[in-house]
């Protein structure tokens, strides 16, 4: 559990530096999804740096989930928004309204409760089926994203947020399928393709849409559909008696997550702090 609160606080500092990165990226000339922008993004140290943190956090999960149950996991990722918020009323003179800090409170709360709930991860045998499955969700993901760049910019941003968690979430699932570094398998294919096109269409909705928007998607995708994955196919199970909490503990965590969805925004607030400063 340490280890996933450590990479939700490695995501939620870094979702800050990204979307600096990505904003302060030289524009494209098309409104949906670009698939040059991470390049130009690059160019950004902030957004290296949160790549870096990126990495760290994902060491960090890849721990986690040989351990814990995905929805466990999942939920505590998705507090990644939590740290946001408070990184961004510290450092970046964002300020926190009473709901907001209330939605923190609940974060932890429900993270507790997980904590105090959470069984040992499962160790089912599902075969090949859903590694396969989970490729093909990948590649599903790109197709859904290239639909979404061409919808309206309210529509567009939650869809391509909510695909891009769809992407996190196989990354999810297809860590505790990979035994070995066997490149015949499907599951690591899985990773590399789900984790790619998460990020891509993450950063582009976060350069083009509504982040809020966006961000509430995100956390959707990457929290419901891989806890019932674990549950129904993996053999995630709770302490003896304790599935109500288990349950409650990740509705209360993923609620208040996006109450605070709104702190994708916080780069925006930065800029306009840095330029009073200047002034």
């Amino acid at each position: 559990m340490l280890c996933a609160l450590g990479s939700a606080f490695c995501f939620g500092a870094a979702s800050v530096l990204q979307a600096m990165g990505a904003r302060a990226a030289e524009p494209g000339t098309g409104g949906g999804v670009d698939v040059t922008l991470m390049w130009r993004a690059l160019r950004q140290w902030r957004y290296v740096a949160g790549l870096g943190l990126d990495g760290l956090g994902f060491v960090l999960q890849i721990v986690a989930l040989r351990t814990l149950p995905i929805y466990a996991v999942g939920a505590a990722l998705a507090a990644s928004l939590a740290v946001t918020a408070v990184i961004a009323s510290r450092v970046l003179r964002v300020r926190l309204r009473r709901i907001e800090w209330a939605a923190v409170g609940l974060v932890c709360l429900g993270l507790a409760m997980l904590a105090l709930a959470s069984g040992k991860e499962g160790h089912e045998d599902v075969g090949a089926g859903l590694e396969w499955g989970l490729l093909v969700a990948a590649f599903g993901v790109l197709l859904v994203g290239a639909a979404a760049g061409r919808l309206p910019e309210r529509p567009r941003a939650l869809a391509l947020g909510l695909a891009g968690g769809v992407g996190f979430g196989v990354v999810e699932v297809a860590v505790r399928l990979i035994d070995s570094a066997d490149l015949t398998d499907p599951a690591l294919y899985a990773l590399l393709v789900g984790g790619g096109a998460a990020f891509l269409l993450y950063t582009s909705a976060l350069h083009s849409g509504s982040v809020t928007t966006a961000t509430a998607g995100l956390v959707l995708g990457e929290t419901i559909g891989p806890a019932i994955v674990g549950v129904v196919w993996l053999g995630d199970r709770t302490r003896e008696g304790l599935s109500w909490l288990a349950f409650l503990g990740f509705a209360i965590a993923v609620a208040g997550s996006l109450t605070l969805a709104r702190f994708g925004e916080a780069p925006s607030t930065a800029r306009t702090v840095e330029t009073v400063e200047t002034d």
